[in-house]
């Protein structure tokens, strides 16, 4: 098969396991710049251009879409999804998990354990949004954060009054959430592919910081999951549409909570912490599904 990784980076750690475990399986891999595809919708059918050459001949694309280029990334690969090439990450399912506050209405709909959060269109509800997940300490999100950016550890109720005041005269919008103080600055990144959990690890915040980010400076170790943890991010990730997920969990008094379903979760920590071949993993999905032409009818159910 020709299998397309669509990233900006071919450096990335992730960008080049992808690319040779396409190769160590026999197939050709061929990393695509998303934000340089131009797709084209006619008559004959959608097309995607790369630097002035017509694609053809993909069976598969991987997206590696990132945050600030959602709209661009998933339109691109919603393209492809047009023209019958199997993507392991739907174009739709990427949207829902940008989206913050969505994702976590999808969870509890689903009847997912999450820490208590809580949103507001209403710049002068600071006290009823700290009351409604119990009160200080809490934590508040930018929904459009990322890595760890845009969170903040607000320890006091006047601290929590300030901020939030702070964030909607900026016309920021956040979420208010319960702080889990028995976590302890760690979190849980469970990957999944294709219903099924193929890596795990624990990650800790630096002493001193709450978030336990890599990307912050925390550091990373196996772990091995309850049953109780492996259903939740299994349950998470489809509940998502997720295909291939990293599902960030709390551990906490009252069992795991989910913080968030991330739908380009990256390889270095969890292969490097687990020992375990996601990237192959990843390329088995697609050759399992035996991608065929479907015609170009996307799946563009929301």
């Amino acid at each position: 098969m020709k299998i397309a990784v669509l990233s900006r980076n071919s450096t990335l750690y992730s960008t080049k396991r992808l690319v040779e475990a396409i190769e160590t399986r026999g197939h050709d891999a061929v990393i695509l710049d998303h934000l340089k595809c131009d797709l084209v919708i006619e008559d004959a059918g959608p097309a995607v251009y790369y630097m002035g050459e017509k694609v053809e001949g993909i069976d598969a694309v991987i997206p590696r879409i990132g945050a600030s280029v959602t709209f661009y990334g998933t339109a691109t690969v919603r393209q492809f999804e047009m023209m019958g090439v199997f993507s392991t990450t739907d174009s739709q399912a990427i949207v829902r998990s940008r989206d913050k506050l969505r994702s976590m209405q999808i969870l509890a709909g689903a009847g997912l354990p999450m820490p208590r959060t809580a949103f507001t269109n209403y710049s002068k509800e600071e006290k009823s949004l700290i009351e409604h997940v119990g009160g200080a300490p809490v934590i508040i999100k930018l929904l459009e954060g990322t890595q760890g950016l845009g969170v903040v550890l607000a320890e006091t109720r006047k601290a929590a009054q300030s901020v939030i005041e702070a964030f909607h005269g900026l016309k920021a919008r956040i979420l208010v959430q319960e702080f889990i103080k028995e976590a302890k600055a760690t979190d849980i990144r469970v990957f999944v592919v294709n219903g099924k959990v193929v890596g795990a690890m624990r990650r800790r915040g630096m002493e001193g910081e709450f978030r336990s980010n890599l990307h912050r400076g925390g550091s990373a170790e196996v772990i091995k999951l309850s049953r109780q943890e492996r259903s939740v991010a299994v349950k998470a990730a489809n509940a998502m549409g997720l295909s291939v997920a990293g599902v960030d969990m709390l551990p906490s008094s009252r069992g795991p909570l989910v913080l968030e379903v991330n739908s380009s979760p990256g390889l270095e920590g969890i292969e490097k912490a687990t020992g375990v071949d996601i990237a192959g993993t990843i390329v088995e999905f697609i050759e399992n599904n035996q991608p065929k032409k479907r015609g170009a009818k996307a799946k563009l159910n929301a």
